[in-house]
């Protein structure tokens, strides 16, 4: 690995990190924040999955995160969105392609080449994390849009992996959404039973573990009807019985700023199920 950003940041540091993925096949980029607890011994990891279009930057620079994970000792680690690089498989559009990975294994050609963000962000990430950073074996997952459906998915489809899990205006039902579904065509065929298995709603009927979901939604979200639709989720966890505290906050849109806003809740959140 090699470090290629550090900065001083609430008493602990921020830093970029850059790999060669072998999951990906490609170089990969994350970030990591390191609290001040850190330097005196092992912290748990929050793992940060961003939306469409993102990188490892847009959370690290925009959603403030940093004072609130230095409070509560907790690690911060933002991935990539996707798998980057001339040969890797893309698309002109904004929601497919390298920037649009919707954290799922592909299966068809192109994409299945390069497009594993389900087992990189579930095994080869943690693996370097906690070779490289004072860790302990507590996790937890959260995300944004794009990145909400993959930490909801991640957690649900890996029992015992992440002690909690947490999305800002996630893809809740990506199977019937048109972001959803033109990834879905193009990364897993159409076969839409095969889609069953990355959509939370779905997973949600039948979940091995209860794993409590905190989900924050903006009423104001121009995307909120069409694409995200978290009465779905709403309706799936009521008629299982699984654990979910929805919000709906008025007036707040899809941007940064509505994370920004909320953020400080959620590592809350995450830190009464990490911190021992």
């Amino acid at each position: 690995m090699q470090r290629i950003e550090q900065h001083a940041c609430f008493g602990g540091t921020q830093e970029v990190w850059q790999h060669a993925s072998s999951t990906l096949d490609c170089p990969m980029k994350f970030a990591v924040y390191l609290p001040p607890q850190a330097a005196r011994g092992p912290c748990p990891v929050l793992y940060w999955l961003s939306g469409l279009t993102c990188s490892e930057q847009n959370f690290i620079q925009k959603a403030g995160a940093q004072r609130y994970a230095a409070e509560h000792g907790l690690i911060l680690v933002a991935p990539d969105t996707s798998p980057r690089g001339d040969d890797v498989a893309d698309d002109e559009a904004y929601d497919l392609g390298q920037g649009a990975g919707f954290y799922l294994n592909a299966t068809q050609q192109p994409w299945a080449a390069h497009y594993r963000m389900h087992d990189y962000v579930v095994n080869e990430l943690p693996a370097l994390v906690d070779a490289h950073f004072p860790t302990t074996t507590a996790r937890g997952i959260s995300g944004h849009s794009m990145g909400g459906h993959g930490a909801l998915v991640i957690a649900l489809r890996n029992p015992g992996r992440y002690r909690s899990v947490s999305a800002f205006s996630p893809i809740v039902a990506p199977s019937r959404v048109p972001w959803g579904g033109k990834a879905f065509e193009a990364y897993l065929g159409s076969d839409r039973d095969s889609w069953k298995q990355w959509d939370a709603c779905e997973l949600v009927r039948a979940a091995a573990e209860r794993l409590p979901l905190l989900v924050d939604q903006g009423g104001a979200d121009e995307f909120l009807q069409e694409q995200l639709r978290p009465e779905l989720l709403r309706d799936a966890c009521a008629a299982s019985g699984h654990p979910l505290t929805l919000r709906l906050q008025p007036g707040y849109d899809h941007s940064y700023y509505f994370i920004a806003s909320f953020i400080g809740d959620h590592i809350v959140h995450h830190a009464a199920a990490l911190v021992e």
